[in-house]
């Protein structure tokens, strides 16, 4: 009996996409004949290990590499199932036969949509952390698995992980996201959307913000930490507090968004990599200049820039907090919430805020002068009865 032998191959036609990533197919070969089916997972270059046929160095390797062995087993089932029927084994029996994308299957169609999404690069990131997690609890599934039991199911298999409810809300939020593209691309029925019944469950968030004797504490703390390894990831961490940087903004820095016009004011201009919103921060009149200040620790101010990935830096954030005696926990992005929190505190009209976080919406900004207490107390004192 003839048989067809199938084997992966990557980047047949040695061209990267926009992404620099390419396409891995599998190869069906029978008697001097080849035919290819694309898998719809796209990689980079050094996260393809040719000489075993496997994904490497890739945060979802495992899954993608199962959606591989899955792929491969689908198409020598139509083989088999085939040769049952009685019909001649060729390679035009599996392009009958199997469709070169099986658009029901969840992952395939998920990942396919996020590869060529126009979304941002840490949103698409997110939303393959969703597929990952959806992937470990139900490795095999159609979009019209999908259904009211599936996301309860769901959600009680991510409580299980111990996630909280808003991290939880966030992946059933982007499940949303996955099934209405479905929805638009003729895959699944408006009608059967399992998310009109279902409620997405989320809590108020509690934004974490150092209140000014802390921030004194860190300020100590960094003059004594100066040269060691923390040191940097501590002047990153206040230089953030006293501009209300996010920690994307702030890595994608250079000296050139520095400026200094009459070579007394510093200015900080630069365009929000979440937003796209153009801020102009004056460096000198914010907190008295101590950002200035820590800028002027380092010679090389593109290096000051480029920090290590967020949660090393929040690692090292922890261990600062023991060193400062600070007993509440706080990551990089506190630093954001410090700041607004602690400009509305001295006195800076909400207006003024938004202008500097870069906020859209005064509604976003108005967040922060209600979450502390002395803000009320300050106000209150500023008025005659």
């Amino acid at each position: 009996m003839k048989k067809i032998s199938y084997r992966l191959v990557y980047n047949r036609k040695k061209h990267l996409n926009a992404n620099g990533k390419a396409l891995i197919q599998v190869e069906a070969y029978l008697t001097g004949q080849k035919a290819y089916f694309s898998t719809h997972i796209y990689v980079k270059p050094e996260q393809w290990d040719s000489k075993h046929g496997r994904i490497v160095l890739h945060p979802h390797e495992e899954a993608l590499n199962r959606m591989l062995d899955e792929f491969l087993l689908n198409l020598q089932y139509r083989e088999l199932e085939g040769w049952k029927q009685g019909k001649a084994v060729a390679l035009s029996l599996l392009k009958t036969e199997l469709p070169e994308v099986t658009e029901e299957r969840f992952f395939a169609f998920g990942r396919k949509w996020v590869e060529h999404s126009e979304r941002k690069r840490s949103t698409r990131n997110n939303l393959n952390t969703t597929l990952a997690l959806v992937q470990e609890f139900r490795p095999h599934l159609n979009i019209s698995d999908i259904d009211y039991a599936f996301l309860l199911q769901f959600e009680s298999f991510l409580k299980q992980r111990a996630l909280k409810t808003n991290t939880i809300a966030k992946h059933l939020f982007h499940l949303r996201t996955f099934y209405n593209e479905a929805v638009r691309e003729g895959l699944a029925a408006p009608e059967s959307s399992p998310f009109t019944k279902y409620k997405i469950r989320t809590t108020e968030s509690r934004h974490v913000f150092l209140l000014p004797e802390e921030l004194e504490k860190l300020e100590k703390l960094a003059l004594a930490l100066e040269g060691k390894p923390l040191c940097h990831s501590l002047d990153a961490f206040l230089f953030c507090c006293y501009t209300g940087l996010r920690y994307s903004d702030f890595t994608k820095l250079s000296e050139k968004n520095l400026v200094c016009p009459d070579k007394k004011h510093a200015w900080l201009l630069f365009k929000s990599q979440k937003t796209g919103v153009e801020s102009q921060l004056p460096l000198d009149l914010l907190f008295q200049g101590k950002a200035v200040r820590i800028l002027e620790k380092y010679e090389d101010k593109n290096s000051f820039f480029r920090l290590k990935p967020n949660p090393d830096v929040n690692k090292d954030l922890i261990r600062i907090g023991k060193l400062a005696q600070i007993e509440k926990h706080f990551s990089f992005h506190s630093s954001r919430h410090t700041n607004a929190t602690l400009l509305i505190y001295s006195g800076a009209k909400l207006t003024t805020v938004q202008k500097l976080l870069g906020h859209r919406s005064i509604k976003t900004t108005q967040i922060y002068g209600e979450v502390f207490s002395q803000t009320l107390v300050n106000d209150l004192k500023k008025c005659k009865f």
